[in-house]
């Protein structure tokens, strides 16, 4: 079967599942079995595919078919400027949290170092995006999940940051190291109640641990604040992703326990996506 004819077999089953986006899925999948970019199969539309490729091929549009994320199938998300190895103990890097990036990079373009700390780190993709945009800074990575923690180490690795960069296996509880200068986090923030209502390629697949917020969306975030008070250093600044109706009750926690806010981000979406505060001890 030829190239032009196997994508179109794909887009068809997709389809069938009511598969968003599956005319990019199924070029996707045929690249990551051909090991060739799109623009390959573009051009090479008339190329015959040996049936070895052909059933790796309809393998993964069946998982696909399946609701399984495409980020997963591929085993890589790309976050920022990188490509980043994910698996199903992590959570799928998303382009809104891209925004904490964006105004870190702004924020501290003049400061010569900084030590950071992500709490709930999953791929590290915050972490290491940060690093590699400043090549002074270092950072520490938690995470509740040791699976995570080694996705984590192996972005590192790929990434050439693991000099200036350590994950530990922990949860915010019991992390009692450091004085940092910033501390990034996208916790777990649904209301638990909430889960069940997410998209099937969410719910189905992506690790609760790294969705689930307890009743209120709250639970964690409320630790997060806390132990931030404790190490965080004085005037350094907290970056929390928070969901789109949970800003003013953020704000109203991080004041009580004597934070002030500097600002709320938007995702490119115009919802709220993130509240960063400074610490006044």
């Amino acid at each position: 079967m030829i190239i032009d004819n196997l994508i179109l077999k794909g887009i068809k089953s997709l389809n069938n599942n009511k598969i968003p986006n599956s005319k990019l899925d199924a070029e996707l999948l045929l690249s990551s079995v051909i090991k060739k970019d799109r623009l390959f199969s573009a051009l090479n539309g008339r190329t015959e595919i040996n049936k070895k490729n052909i059933s790796k091929y309809l393998k993964l549009v069946k998982r696909r078919r399946k609701k399984e994320p495409i980020a997963y199938i591929l085993k890589k998300k790309e976050f920022w400027k990188s490509s980043f190895f994910v698996n199903d103990n992590v959570l799928i890097p998303r382009p809104d949290t891209e925004v904490i990036l964006e105004d870190i990079k702004d924020r501290f373009r003049y400061r010569s170092k900084l030590n950071i700390l992500d709490i709930g780190t999953g791929s590290g993709c915050i972490l290491l995006s940060i690093l590699k945009e400043f090549a002074n800074f270092k950072g520490t990575g938690i995470d509740r999940s040791q699976k995570a923690i080694n996705v984590a180490k192996y972005n590192s690795i790929s990434l050439y940051n693991r000099e200036r960069v350590k994950f530990i296996h922990s949860n915010i509880d019991n992390y009692k190291f450091g004085n940092y200068d910033v501390i990034v986090s996208n916790p777990p923030y649904i209301k638990s109640y909430m889960i069940k209502y997410l998209s099937e390629d969410i719910k189905r697949y992506e690790p609760r641990i790294a969705l689930d917020g307890g009743i209120t969306g709250l639970d964690i975030i409320k630790k997060i604040i806390k132990k931030a008070k404790k190490i965080l250093k004085l005037g350094g600044y907290l970056y929390l992703e928070i969901a789109e109706d949970q800003a003013k009750d953020v704000k109203k926690i991080l004041q009580l326990s004597n934070f002030r806010i500097v600002k709320i981000l938007d995702d490119y979406g115009n919802n709220t996506r993130c509240i960063i505060s400074t610490n006044l001890k």
